[in-house]
């Protein structure tokens, strides 16, 4: 949800605007107030480009007097402008989420409520149908579960309408559901093609899964025409009603009626009494309401002389539209299953009918003009997907991912945990733009009900109320191409809290967060907090240790936590399990492997000034650092190995850097901030990689690699080779030897950032903003891509998916999501900025860690954001 702009309306007729809550290629959506308190609407406005032109408003009177004609009951009585008042609808705010939000909240529903839903849905068809009409609008999106029953808010090609998006080429799509066999054959959608849809909502509702609908669009398309629906994991009461549904043959599906007589032998109403929905999805619902109506209109919002000036022409940032296609050209587009469409799904009408003149003009200021005025204190935790809610007197923050940072300058956290690589430069490119927002990052789980069926939402610094079962939300996909999905949930750091230190992923089941103030835990599926602990303030390590702890190190002691509540179960403090190191000092921790995990360590002894001669006086006594390389079994809880190293700078702890694990060897280089003066001037400008036995620690070789630097890019792989830097160009090393296998060349300003290998590919970065994939035994280019990212000193930050299909570089300004294996650019994502016009600039770097195979979670300053990923 995003504060009111300059030239947004403060008035729709008798309603005053509270806040935008969405817009799309088609028109923009206000939550609005009536003249009593507690009439609360959901407008939407036609942008003026199409509002001109007579089809669209021909189209867009007819669909409101269809509404009109069948309010009542379950479908939401729409309140429609005047002829020389603009071209917009209301339609009364219903607490509710949708369909598609439902199953992302909490699973698949229970017999009875797939019962209520189905009943419901059928009443209203068969009112459609017997007034003549065809409801050709069903969708998860259009679907809204509220307490007292299912509803409808959008109708036919017009409620689709609201979605339209803008594709390359410069028209819009409109999507208009699901297809059905009819339609994939060319034929007219009837009433039997709204039964067939019905069909396939059910069995989504009662399995979480669209049968014959998932997909790409041709795939899609076949299977509808002539696949065979899997419906095995449907309830057997159900499937017999569902299968009839999902006919080929428009002839056979049963009525509307039939179905609504079938699933709720009385009425949905009567099955529903007593309560229908899930526990969570209730307490979604309220929780909404309450957030709703504490909106107030922004001071001085209301102009009596401008009642409503025009919606800016203007689509939304990523596209503008040049054209556009409407609904009554024709069949619809196949769409994909709830949550948007899939790779190479146009959606688009078979038969466009294109109006000119509807392009984009020059853009204006959409500069917030006043803040949302929100609750002090909001009981009970914000929707899933959602950013908290936030208080009026907070101070301005950015809703931006900040970094899976470690300690600046610190070596690389451990996996799962973020790698840890050089800060990124200031931008030299365009800041983010500000906007007055509270975001519509995710279209979540407890959304508002916007006209034709759009969500947006409200959120706080707490992320949302989570499933009770903690299923993960719904995986919606890119509307458009280059755009990035939409995140399942957002996350936000309160203002007054510590900016985190370091976060890390937790056997894919939470985010954990570390500051100077104590640990979070965010669960991964929902991005609500879970919990926190002040007693693990400063830890940098995330890591799993045996059955179901989790391992966190402090500056002076380990942690296992609980990770259901954060509980503490053992610590073990250096000065107890470390004998002969008093007051030990620990770096940044090195790496894990297993259960083993590898850290350095000194502490400062004092030397005896020797005996003095006869007659001499006694010397002083000296203070001399001693340094260790240890080896620790987090699960075993003990000490496998500990090796002296030389000492570091002072305060003389040496900082490793992990770079290969092999298995029967490990790799580190020392940060080069942790040199002593000596180290650099024997190392004469190289960097010194040193490698010890994984069994008994021994050190087996010290060796420098070509002009590798001290603290230029470097990596290794199992197969015994080294990536690093050498002045412009990347080079490959066999580590037994030193020896040099290949050299990628680069110009003279690209300077490579650290690779990352995968399979048979290394994925490289260069300071130019280039991306790309060489043959890890040969150097041969595979693919190379721009992030079309101003030149600036750094290289983007690789991380790889945890499936290994996406690899995603980030930078200070934007994150860049490649396809792994042929380069393909697949979206970009930039946070929105500050929440107020004269907010602070956010320009901290963008993060990036893998959470599981289908996830990952960008972060920049306090803002956390989990993307669905290949």
């Amino acid at each position: 949800m995003e504060a009111l702009r300059q030239d947004d309306p403060r008035r729709f007729g008798a309603y005053t605007t509270l806040a935008r809550s969405r817009e799309s290629a088609v028109a923009v959506h206000f939550l609005a107030r009536g003249a009593d308190r507690d009439d609360l609407a959901v407008v939407t406005a036609a942008r003026p480009a199409l509002a001109s032109v007579p089809a669209f408003r021909r189209r867009f009177r007819s669909e409101a007097r269809t509404a009109e004609r069948l309010a009542g009951g379950r479908v939401t009585q729409p309140d429609v402008s005047a002829e020389d008042d603009g071209l917009w609808t209301a339609t009364a705010y219903v607490p509710a989420v949708t369909l598609s939000e439902a199953i992302g909240l909490a699973g698949p529903l229970p017999e009875r409520a797939v019962r209520v839903l189905g009943a419901g849905l059928a009443e209203t068809l068969a009112r459609v149908h017997a007034s003549g009409a065809v409801f050709q609008g069903l969708a998860p999106g259009t679907v809204l579960l509220a307490e007292d029953g299912p509803r409808l808010t959008a109708f036919g090609p017009l409620g689709a309408a609201a979605h339209a998006e803008a594709r390359e080429g410069g028209q819009l799509s409109v999507r208009l559901g699901y297809l059905t066999p009819e339609q994939v054959e060319g034929e007219e959608a009837g009433p039997a093609s709204d039964l067939f849809v019905l069909g396939l909502l059910l069995a989504y509702a009662a399995t979480g899964t669209t049968p014959l609908a998932d997909g790409p669009a041709e795939e899609a398309a076949g299977r509808i025409a002539h696949g065979t629906a899997e419906l095995g994991s449907v309830p057997v009461e159900l499937r017999g009603l569902i299968a009839g549904c999902l006919s080929k043959d428009p002839a056979g599906r049963p009525t509307a009626g039939a179905v609504a007589a079938e699933l709720a032998p009385k009425s949905a109403a009567d099955l529903a009494q007593g309560g229908w929905l899930p526990g969570a999805l209730v307490a979604a619902v309220t929780d909404q309401a309450a957030r709703v109506r504490a909106l107030e209109p922004p001071a001085g919002s209301v102009d009596d002389e401008a009642r409503v000036p025009p919606v800016e022409d203007r689509a939304p940032a990523d596209a503008v539209p040049t054209g556009a296609v409407l609904p009554d050209s024709g069949p619809p587009g196949p769409t994909g299953p709830p949550g948007g469409d899939r790779d190479g799904d146009s959606g688009e009408d078979s038969r466009p009918t294109r109006f000119p003149g509807t392009g984009a003009r020059p853009p204006r200021s959409d500069r917030a003009t006043a803040r949302l005025a929100l609750p002090e204190v909001v009981t009970g935790a914000a929707p899933p997907h959602l950013p908290a809610a936030v208080p009026p007197s907070a101070p301005a923050r950015p809703y931006a991912p900040q970094a899976f940072t470690a300690v600046p300058g610190a070596p690389a956290p451990l996996p799962p945990a973020l790698p840890a690589a050089a800060p990124p430069a200031p931008r030299t490119g365009p800041v983010t733009g500000r906007r007055a927002l509270l975001t519509t990052a995710a279209a979540g789980a407890a959304g508002l009900v916007l006209g034709a069926s759009a969500t947006a939402v409200l959120g706080s610094d707490e992320s949302a109320s989570a499933p009770a079962d903690g299923k993960p939300a719904a995986e919606p996909r890119p509307a458009l191409p280059g755009r990035a999905p939409e995140p399942r949930w957002m996350y936000a750091r309160p203002a007054t809290a510590p900016a985190p230190l370091t976060a890390g992923v937790w056997q894919d089941r939470l985010l954990v967060l570390t500051d100077t103030a104590g640990a979070t835990a965010v669960d991964l599926g929902t991005g609500r907090k879970v919990w926190e602990r002040a007693d693990a303030a400063g830890a940098q390590g995330v890591l799993t240790a045996g059955a179901g702890l989790c391992f966190l190190a402090t500056p002076a002691e380990f942690l296992w936590l609980s990770p259901k509540d954060g509980r503490i179960q053992h610590r073990v403090r250096f000065v107890d399990q470390f004998d002969g190191v008093p007051d030990m000092k620990v770096a940044p921790l090195t790496g894990q492997s297993g259960s083993v995990l590898w850290f350095t360590g000194s502490h400062t002894v004092t030397v005896k000034a020797p005996k003095p001669k006869k007659g001499k006086k006694r010397g002083k006594d000296t203070q001399v650092v001693k340094a260790y390389f240890f080896a620790y079994d987090v699960v075993r809880r003990e000490e496998v190995w500990r090796v002296a190293v030389p000492a570091g700078r002072a305060p003389g702890t040496p900082a490793y850097r992990l770079i290969a694990v092999r298995d029967t060897d490990l790799v580190v280089r020392q940060d080069a901030g942790t040199l002593t003066p000596a180290d650099v001037r024997a190392g004469r400008g190289k960097a010194v990689f040193r490698c010890f036995d994984r069994t008994t620690g021994r050190p087996l070789w010290n060796r420098q690699f070509g002009t590798v630097a001290p603290g230029g890019a470097a990596a290794g792989d199992q197969e015994g080779r080294l990536f690093g830097a050498v002045g412009d160009d990347l080079g490959a090393f066999e580590t037994g030897s030193g020896k040099p296998l290949w050299t990628l060349d680069g110009t003279a300003s690209s300077v490579f950032g650290t690779p990352v290998a995968a399979g048979a590919l290394l994925h490289t970065t260069n300071r130019d903003q280039e991306v790309g994939a060489v043959e890890r035994a040969t150097g041969k280019l595979v693919w190379r891509r721009s992030t079309e990212v101003p030149i600036g000193d750094g290289s983007p930050a690789l991380t790889l998916s945890g499936g290994g299909g996406t690899l995603l570089a980030a930078d200070a300004s934007q994150v860049t999501a490649f396809a792994a294996a042929d380069g393909r650019r697949l979206w970009k994502f930039q946070d929105i900025g500050a929440p107020a016009p004269d907010g602070a600039t956010v320009s901290a770097p963008y993060r990036v860690l893998a959470a599981g195979k289908t996830s990952v979670v960008v972060q920049r300053e306090r803002a956390f954001y989990a993307f669905p990923v290949e």
